[in-house]
Formats: C-alpha cells, sequence, structure tokens
C-alpha cells in the first residue's frame, strides 16, 4: 500500500528523514504538494549554496543537480539513502508530484511536521525558481 504524503508547510530536512527511513523498512511513499516544502535558514544562504552545487563540475560529466522542485526533493531523500543495491530500490518505490495530481485529489493525506517555522525559510518552489525553473 502507498503512504500520500502532502508536503505543504513540511520542513524538508524531517520530510526527508521520515520518508527514508519508511522506503528502508519497504514501504511506498508517494509525496504531493513538493513545491510548497520549505527549507528552514536564510534565503540568500540557500540560494547561495544551490547555485554553488549548480556550477560545480561540468554539464557534460556532472554532479547534476535538478532545478525543478520535485527532483530536488527526490535527491535530497535519494541522499539519505544508502548507496548500492537496498538504496537503489527504496528509491524506486518514492513517486514525487509538483501539485495534486486528479487520482490524489479525494484521498486522505498523511502530514509531517507541519507548522509554519518562527524562524526564516523558502519555499522549495521559490528556489526552483530563482535556479531557473521554468513552470
Amino acid at each position: 500500500m502507498t503512504t500520500l504524503i502532502d508536503g505543504k508547510n513540511a520542513v524538508l530536512g524531517r520530510l526527508a528523514t521520515f520518508v527514508a527511513n519508511e522506503l528502508l523498512s519497504g514501504g511506498q511513499i508517494t509525496i504531493v504538494n513538493s513545491e510548497e516544502i520549505i527549507i528552514t535558514g536564510s534565503p540568500k544562504k540557500i540560494v547561495g549554496k544551490y547555485l554553488a552545487r549548480r556550477r560545480r563540475g561540468s554539464p557534460q560529466h556532472g554532479p547534476f543537480f535538478p532545478k525543478r522542485p520535485d527532483l530536488i526533493v527526490k535527491r535530497t531523500i535519494g541522499c539519505m539513502l544508502p548507496k548500492g543495491n537496498k538504496g537503489k530500490a527504496s528509491i524506486r518505490r518514492l513517486r514525487v508530484h509538483i501539485g495534486v495530481p486528479d487520482e490524489f485529489n479525494k484521498k486522505e493525506m498523511k502530514t509531517i511536521a507541519v507548522k509554519t517555522p518562527k524562524t526564516d525559510f523558502i519555499r522549495v518552489g521559490e528556489l526552483s525558481k530563482t535556479l531557473g525553473w521554468k513552470e
């Protein structure tokens, strides 16, 4: 059975650790509203860090850092999984969507640690637009 998680106002790190543990225990996870997930910290520093990551390496040989919000979330979760066969099998059981697809509109969604933080934060969708993502 697939666990459906709503990413709205969820903190990226907390969401990623929860999802990584569920995937390693054999569960299937689907995350919706990936552009609404938040990253806590100074928005300028976060954008600078991601821009530096995108400039690293070469366009032909990598490392490849995504611009789209769903792929940023998927890469964050994938980096928390072990390298090798177990990690690859786990990441295949993960689906991440921008917005809510029609097939999940009526289904019950689980929320992870949802509360707006009192510190500075940036949403993954805003970060993606800064990196050059075009909707």
